[in-house]
């Protein structure tokens, strides 16, 4: 009696799970590969641009000595410069840089500058990064390319050299990587991963790489611009309240490019990474609450499409398979079965690019369940008026045009 009451809708939401995850599978720019990669040896840089590096740095004081010692140690040929941007730390992390680039000897290299009072309509990173900006301006002259790096990201000394070789070889507007995110712990090695499936999901790399598509993304932690893309754009000024600011930069650079360039490359690589741990589910659930919201442009209609969408994609597909086989319903068995098994193999590539057990293909929907529960958790945060809290700092943040 349940199988005969059961079975139609059980059959029906089976098989559209598993005909989404055939079309992801086959026909979504194989966001699941891992092929977009920036690493190994960098080619000769023959007539090396000029770079200027800006990092935003709030409350950074137990990483900045880590991350900056690693810019000054870039073994690059062309001419290098970094500005840290205090964004009115109280924990000595202006103090810390200025002591680390010293006792490197690179002092002459590193400006240290404390950003102006945060103005109303402004998100506290990309404020930041406008008052590097308006540095750099002031200098008598402007660098070709600007390196834009989150203050907890450490590189191997020949990334810059990677980046500009990549951008110059391809004639890039932008060059980012998505850095190695730390994985360590029961939660991390079943979230993080999942975290950068779901980005790829959402911005697939191959489609963000491809000047004919609309798709444009960027990882935060390290993108590289030309410095005349950045001005065709007017700098940061027309993104000014954006909370997810890479993927807004990306997204207008593609956009007002298309006719003059607006070429971006986005990928992977193991030549920088995060030097910043999630403690167990509750530090990647912040990490996610604080602007998954934002990605849905604030709108409950989103939330609850996605959210119902999750439910197809990740959550259901175990359950079924199991209830089906329960009750006897062997199509709706075989349909979650196949769906739950896909599911697995796109998860597997990014597991193992992060070296992570293999068995954890099998509990995505787990991640996925969680993730919506995250999502949901944001949306509250919002409405509360608690979203975008970020090292005590209150950012509502806004919808974007770009």
């Amino acid at each position: 009696m349940i199988g005969e009451v059961l079975s139609p809708a059980v059959t029906g939401i089976a098989v559209l799970s598993l005909a989404a995850w055939l079309y992801l599978t086959l026909a979504h720019g194989g966001f699941w590969r891992t092929r977009e990669r920036l690493d190994g040896a960098p080619e000769p840089l023959a007539d090396a641009p000029s770079v200027v590096a800006l990092v935003p740095a709030r409350n950074e004081a137990d990483v900045i000595a880590r991350s900056l010692s690693s810019l000054l140690a870039q073994d690059y040929p062309g001419k290098f410069e970094i500005v840290l941007i205090d964004d009115h730390s109280d924990d000595g992390t202006a103090e810390t840089a200025r002591e680390t680039a010293a006792a490197t000897k690179s002092r002459h290299r590193l400006d240290v500058i404390r950003s102006r009072p945060l103005p109303s309509g402004w998100a506290g990173k990309v404020w930041a990064l406008s008052e590097g900006l308006r540095h750099i301006e002031s200098a008598p002259q402007s660098p070709d390319y600007i390196l834009l790096t989150d203050a907890d990201i450490e590189h191997d000394p020949a990334n810059l050299r990677r980046l500009v070789s990549k951008a110059r070889s391809e004639d890039l507007d932008l060059v980012s990587q998505m850095v190695v995110l730390v994985s360590q712990g029961s939660w991390a090695s079943l979230l993080i991963p999942a975290f950068v499936l779901f980005f790829q999901k959402l911005y697939p790399f191959a489609w963000v790489n491809d000047p004919k598509r609309r798709t444009a993304a960027a990882a935060g932690g390290c993108v590289l611009l030309r410095r005349q893309a950045l001005e065709r754009i007017d700098g940061f000024n027309r993104m000014q309240g954006a909370l997810i600011d890479d993927c807004a930069l990306a997204a207008l650079i593609k956009k007002d490019g298309r006719e003059e360039g607006g070429r971006l490359w986005l990928g992977l690589t193991r030549s920088a990474r995060s030097l910043r741990p999630y403690e167990g589910l509750a530090g990647v659930w912040r990490m996610v609450a604080r602007s998954a919201f934002t990605q849905l442009r604030y709108s409950t209609l989103l939330l609850l499409g996605t959210t119902a969408g999750m439910a197809v994609l990740y959550w259901l597909p175990p359950l079924i398979a199991l209830m089906a086989w329960a009750v006897g319903a062997p199509l709706s068995t075989v349909a979650a079965s196949a769906a739950w098994f896909l599911m697995a193999l796109n998860f597997t590539p990014i597991l193992r690019f992060y070296g992570c057990p293999p068995y954890l293909a099998l509990l995505l929907p787990v991640a996925g369940f969680l993730y919506s529960l995250m999502t949901i958790s944001s949306a509250i945060e919002h409405w509360r008026g608690r979203g975008g809290t970020w090292k005590g700092r209150t950012e509502a943040g806004r919808v974007d045009s770009a």
